[in-house]
This record gives C-alpha cells, structure tokens and sequence, in this order.
C-alpha cells in the first residue's frame, strides 16, 4: 500500500511540475508580402556587417539596391576655426549675464566649424562626405515558354516574398504558368559575398540580362568572364575621393552565359548562381586584390557548402537568445500584420520585431566594420539624408543600446575603434575651440574623425557627444568586467574627463560648474519675457547629467585599475559642485535648462533631459522616486508622438518607470505603419512597410531603439542587480526568454506565468557575484534543488565563469 501511495504522489508531482512548464510555441520569424516591392521602404535587407542587399522581387525587373558601409564620399578636412577661441570668453560672459540671443548670434559668426562642416546635412560633394549607395543590379527577366501568358494577371499565381530572420535569406516564389520560380538570396557572413540563387522546377527555365549601374561616378566593363562597375568618389577637393569596385559573375547549371556590352546575359539555364564581390579604398588598401580572391573563393565553393556556413555561422550568434510570446501569426503578410497591430494585440508580433532589431544589427556590422550609420548599413541614393553619418546627440548611441543586453556583444569594436579614432581629431578641437585639455566632440562625426561643432550653432553647438560615447565604453566594461579591456579605454574616458575639468566655468547664481556654451540638442526656449526662441545655453541638465556620469564611471575605471588617485579626486571634488537635477516649481517636470525657461516645442522630439533615467541610472523609481515622478510628469507632458526615434525612446524611458502597459502603448506608437499601398499615407515618426523605422525618411536608430525597449521591458540591471520583467506589459501573460545579458557579465533565461516569473537560469560569463530581486516576498525560493532564504527581498549567488544557478520560486 505504502508503495501505491509513494507512487501517487511522485506522480502528482510530476504532474504539477509539468504544469508549471509552458509550452514552446512555433517561433518561425519571418516577414513575407504577397507582392513585388513597390518602393524601397518595402525591400527586405540582407547584410554580412559590410555588404548588403535589398531586392525588390519584381516579376519582370528586378532592382536590387546594392551597398557597402564604407562607401563614404568626402574626406579629412581641416575643421580648425582660427577665431573661436579668441570669442570665447565674450560669448561665456554674455552668457553669464544672460543675454544668450547674443551669445548665440556671436557663435554664428565666431563659433562653427571651418569649412562648410555638413553641409547642412548635404555632403556628398563637399570634404564632409555622405555615405551612399554601392550601386544598383538591375535584371531584366523573360520567360520564353509563356511569352504569350503575360498580359493575364491570372497567369501570376502563389507569389510570395520572405525574409526568414532565423538564417538571414531572403527567398521569392511563383508559379508562372505550369512552372515554379525560385529566387534565395543572402550575403554571406562567412565567405563575405552577396549571392543571388535562381532556379525554377522546369529546365532551360532561367533567362535573364543583368546589369551593374549607379547614379554617377562609375563605369562598367566585362573582363575574364566577369562583370565590373567601378570609379571614385568625390573627396569635397579635386574629386579624387574613395576609389571602389564591384565584381559580378553568373555560374550556371545548364545553358549559356555571355558577357557583352557592360551586361551579361544568361539563357536557358537550369539554374544561376549571381556572386557579387566589392569593396572600397577605405575598407582596404588592396580592396581590388582583395574582393577578387573573395570572389574566386566563392567560385570554387559547392554553393551548398557555401550557404550552409553562411546559416551556421549566423545561428551561432543570432540563436543565442529566444523570446516566446506566442505562436507567430504567418498566416498574414507582414504589412498587413502591422496594419492589424493598431486594433489587435498580438504581442508575437512584438516579439518578431524585437528579434529584427537583432537581425538588422547582425546584419548592418561586425567585428571588423564600420559601426552602424544612420540608415545601418542600407541607403538607396547618392544624397543619403544627414549624410547617413554617425550623429552624436542620441542616433549612433541609440543604434548601440541593444548590444549588450540582447547577447551581439562582439560587435561592440567597430563604435570603439571609431571612438579612439575621434581622439587626436577631439584634442585638437579640444585646444583651438576651448583652450582646453582632454579630447571634445560635438554633434556629429565621420569616418575621418570630425569633432568639431557643427556649422550651426542651434543643433552644433552641444558638446557631450564624446561623453555620450564613453557611456557606451563603459557599458561593454559593465556587462563583461575585462580590467584588460578597461584598460584599453581608461585613457579615452580620462582624457573626455580632462576635457570638462578644463572647460567648465562657473556660473554665477549658485557657483556650479556648468558647460558653456552649449545647448539641450536641436531644442530651444524663448528668451524670459520675449518671444525671442534661443538655443545657446550653459550647462543644460542633459550636459550635466552625462558628465556626472563621464565622471563617476572614470574614477570607478581608474579604482578598479588603481591609478590616477589625485585625478579621481579632483573629479569627485568638481561632481559634487555639478548643478543637481531640478523639478520645476512651477510644474513639477525636470528642467530642461539651468533656468526654467519656457519651451519653444513642448512636444519637441528629444527628451534629452531625461538621459538621467535612460540610458543612465541617475534617475529611478527606487533610488530617487520623487525625480522619478518629475522625469513621469516630463515625459506626460511630452506627448507619445514624435519621429520614429524619438517614439523609441520613450519606449525604454516608460520600461525604467516600471510602466510596461504605457511601454506597450509607445511600440504600438513606434509600430503606426506610415505607408499602405506603396504609398506614404502618414507624414510622422512610425513604421514602414518593412518595419524599417519612419523618422521620417528612414533611420534605422528608432529600429534599435525599439529593440532595446522591449529588452528593458523583460530585464534590468542598472541599479546592481538583476530585476527580472520589471516591466511587463499586462497582456504579455505567460512566455519565456532565454539569452538575454546583465551587467556584471551573466545571461538570464526566464519563464513566468500570470505576470510572474517561477524560474530563472543564470549563466556567468565571468567570475562574479549576481543579485537578483525577487518579484514578490512571500515566496519559497530554491536554487539548484536547494532551499535558500533571501535576504532583503534579493538571492545572491556566486558564480564561477560558465557554471549556472536555477532559481525556482513556489
């Protein structure tokens, strides 16, 4: 009997324990359309960090936007302006006597780069430069056996257009006729081509003539059975800029293949394999040697072989993390599916976006590339709107948020090559514009290193954008402690540091330490009692903020590598004489200035005051609740709308309050579909058809913004330990995510159920010790098997680099 009772309640335990397990639910992660693109913003991108694709799917001409991220026009121009410095302290003392308009109209005059800077935003003839399209592969189809066929739409059957985000390919399929085409296409992360497959389910199926095109400064030729466009691009000079090529060959199964006249020309084939190879001056001195063997390779590899590394290597980085909040709903195109997300909740839908934010970083670079741009790595045109540049008052750094905490750490060394490349340019600029020590950058930069202020004095004159910057050093230091690492960027973050020491005056109604001149980026305030709007500012809360933030992460940097004892002094000294954060008397907001002043746009796009609450942790709800409630109030009286961007933004600002319902409602916002039809229909910040974010036009910053929202959503760890759905939106029930980072250098998998989570794994990347709050107090909580009492509502384990804990709570 004794046995019988024994083997009831072992089973009812199992039985439990396997309630407690959610199923996994099919997590195929695609976008697909019924149709052939019908403007760019409906192309799906392929990348391997350096080239990329985007083709369009036409049934009879196919365009295929072709791109390379170091197709930089422009060149290193001399920035210096020999009369900034000597203005200087005239534009400082009207400041301090608070005639900013003035100080402003000096800086127009006195204090704006040399040379014509970004040539408001129009540089691709100008030293600046502006990243642009590689080029265009145009290829013209025909179909021999059904000629006759195509006047009749009936004749298209089963067209379908997919990205499978799982292996980064692209595919089309239809039926024309009795016979099936097939198109796959992916640029490969191993053998660093782009590859285009045709094939259909019929012999002497494939007919085709392609040609190599962009809109200006190139030529093509045939040579060696191979297509070729090349040329050089303008450096702002005497033209003679950035020299490039691109290479195409067909290999064929079955038919011919000829090259004549700048095209080449395939008939009747079984199938064709495209391969195109290119590269730039920037990428290599020996670009021409280079993507010529890179070509040969692929050509000698079976194109099985050559696919299957492509998708190995992809997984290896791409699978690390899962995120489960339902089945996917395939059954509708991925337009319609964004249509539907306005009335629907359908947060797998939530979920494919998020694993895109990780494909289109995968996709856009990797180790040994260039960072993320403003439009990553896609643009279609020579006038890349801003130039397609790195901007430095929130867009590169938002490209970058979700890196580490979404486990595509790697990809940190492009932004941290780019950062230690702007030093000797930010000295210099540093010393002729402020007289300065340390290294300074402005508002935006290139790949040659400018960081001068930009050319106009409303949007150019902020001057933290190299303090934002060396947030993002830390940041990689933060989630995997390295002290070799850390010592690698300890000079970046003291010489930042050298530079505020040495620049920052005093004012003169309190005797803080403040930033002069500067501005809140792109907003203004009306001069008091006028109309009068102003950008020109000292010390705003933003600039504050970040160098508070420069300051405490180099004197943890210099502690944990015990040096420079005197130099953190004087930093801890000088952060305490910082302006605090002030909440408005008069409306219970954060100030955005020094002095509340009025705003010209209440609902301007950047909320750059709030840089405290993200990405910083100066701001929270637990730590300092009562500018927790002024950054709510700030944030209220914002507005949800605004730029693609800026949407984003607000996403992870709402995901720190620990609001995931009004979190929701910002990616709903983000999520607005902006085009229907192949038309824009929506002239505000949203989504396009591709799910590439609005701006609008296109900037990829909002895409990464609203990756990093939804990470922000599920976990946190800002505050010294791990919060796990700190801010879980209502409907989001029950799932699971695996993969995700924490500062201190773990990665978390987590189930929950009614809003909760039961159970987390933790992996250590290093040594380390992880705290993790509990999501309520009257649990029982287990790790690995065992009991374990918290302590003050936390569990603290001890790891040594790759052993795991498994929390349990009952």
């Amino acid at each position: 009997m004794k046995k019988i009772v024994t083997s009831i309640i072992i089973l009812a335990v199992t039985l439990l324990m396997w309630s407690c397990e959610k199923p996994h639910h099919p997590q195929h992660l695609e976008l697909w359309y019924a149709q052939p693109a019908r403007m760019w913003e409906e192309t799906l991108p392929l990348g391997n960090g350096r080239l990329g694709m985007m083709p369009d799917g036409g049934l009879h001409r196919e365009h295929i936007v072709l791109n390379d991220i170091t197709m930089w026009s422009g060149s290193k121009d001399d920035t210096r302006n020999r009369h900034a410095r000597g203005h200087l302290k005239q534009i400082q003392k009207l400041l301090l006597e608070g005639k900013n308009d003035l100080a402003q109209e000096m800086m127009y005059r006195y204090f704006a780069c040399g040379g014509k800077g970004s040539n408001r935003g129009d540089s691709a003839d100008a030293p600046y430069g502006s990243f642009q399209l590689m080029g265009n592969l145009d290829i013209a189809y025909t179909y021999p056996l059904y000629r006759n066929l195509l006047d009749s739409s009936d004749d298209l059957k089963e067209y379908r257009r997919s990205l499978e985000l799982a292996n980064a390919t692209a595919h089309c399929t239809f039926m024309l006729g009795n016979t099936t085409y097939t198109r796959r296409y992916y640029a490969s992360q191993t053998d660093d081509v782009l590859v285009i497959e045709l094939s259909a389910d019929k012999k002497a199926a494939i007919n085709f003539t392609a040609t190599l095109s962009r809109p200006e400064r190139y030529y093509t030729r045939t040579a060696d059975s191979t297509l070729m466009m090349e040329g050089q691009l303008n450096n702002g000079t005497d033209g003679n800029g950035n020299r490039y090529k691109t290479l195409l060959k067909v290999c064929n199964t079955g038919g011919e293949v000829s090259y004549t006249d700048g095209c080449v020309t395939v008939k009747d084939a079984d199938k064709a394999y495209i391969l195109l190879s290119g590269g730039t001056e920037l990428w290599s001195d020996n670009f021409e040697e280079r993507i010529d063997k890179l070509l040969q390779r692929a050509i000698a590899t079976d194109s099985e072989t050559l696919y299957r590394h492509h998708v190995e290597k992809w997984k290896s980085m791409f699978g690390r993390v899962t995120l489960d909040l339902g089945e996917q709903n395939n059954s509708l195109p991925t337009d319609q599916r964004l249509i539907a997300f306005q009335q629907n909740d359908d947060p797998s839908f939530a979920a494919l976006y998020f694993q895109y934010g990780r494909y289109l970083m995968l996709s856009g670079t990797r180790e040994d590339s260039m960072p993320l741009n403003l439009q990553g790595l896609w643009a279609n045109t020579i006038h890349t709107p801003w130039n397609g540049d790195y901007h430095l008052n929130i867009n590169l750094q938002m490209n970058y948020w979700p890196m580490e905490v979404t486990h595509l750490e790697e990809l940190h060394s492009p932004l941290h090559e780019l950062i230690e490349g702007m030093v000797l340019s930010g000295e210099e600029t540093a010393r002729t514009f402020y007289g300065a020590k340390g290294w300074v950058a402005h508002m935006m930069t290139n790949p040659w290193g400018f960081t001068a202020p930009g050319e106009h004095a409303s949007w150019g004159a902020t001057n933290t954008g190299g303090a934002w910057l060396c947030e993002h050093l830390w940041e990689h230091y933060a989630f995997r402690p390295d002290t070799v690492y850390l010592k690698e960027i300890y000079p970046i973050l003291k010489g930042a540091s050298e530079f505020f020491l040495s620049s920052m005056i005093r004012e003169g109604k309190n005797n803080y330490w403040v930033t002069a001149p500067s501005s809140s980026p792109e907003n203004a305030f009306y001069m008091p009692g006028t109309k009068k709007a102003v950008n020109v500012c000292m010390g705003p809360t933003m600039d504050i903020q970040l160098v508070r933030e420069l300051f405490t992460n180099t004197i943890s940097a210099a502690k944990i590598l015990g040096t420079d004892s005197d130099f953190s002094q004087k930093l801890a000294v000088t952060m305490e004489q910082l302006p605090p954060m002030q909440i408005s008397p008069k409306g219970g907001y954060l100030q955005e200035w020094l002095e509340d002043y009025e705003e010209v746009d209440v609902h301007h796009r950047h909320v750059s005051h709030l840089f405290g609450l993200y990405p910083s942790n100066q701001i929270s709800v637990s730590e300092t609740p009562d500018l927790a409630a002024a950054a709510r109030k700030t944030l209220e009286r914002r507005g949800d709308d605004g730029t693609g961007w800026s949407r984003a933004w607000k996403i992870n600002f709402w995901a720190r309050l620990k609001d995931g319902d009004r979190a929701y409602k910002l990616l709903g916002n983000l999520l607005h579909p902006v085009a229907d039809a192949g038309k824009i229909v929506y002239n505000d910040g949203g989504t396009y058809p591709n799910l590439f974010c609005a701006h609008p036009p296109f900037q990829i910053d909002g895409n990464f913004g609203g990756c990093a929202g939804i990470a922000e959503m599920l976990i946190q760890s800002q505050n010294g330990y791990a919060e796990i759905l700190p801010a879980l939106p209502s409907t989001w029930k029950e799932s699971r995510f695996t993969g995700l980072r924490i500062r201190g250098g773990a990665v978390v998998d987590a189930e929950w159920s009614e809003n909760q989570w039961y159970k987390a794994t933790l992996t250590a990347q290093v040594d380390n010790t992880f705290k993790v709050k509990l999501p309520a107090d009257d649990l029982k909580v287990e790790i690995n098997g065992e009991e374990y009492t918290p302590q003050n509502g936390m569990v603290s384990v001890t790891l040594g680099k790759g052993e795991r804990a498994t929390i349990v709570l009952r």
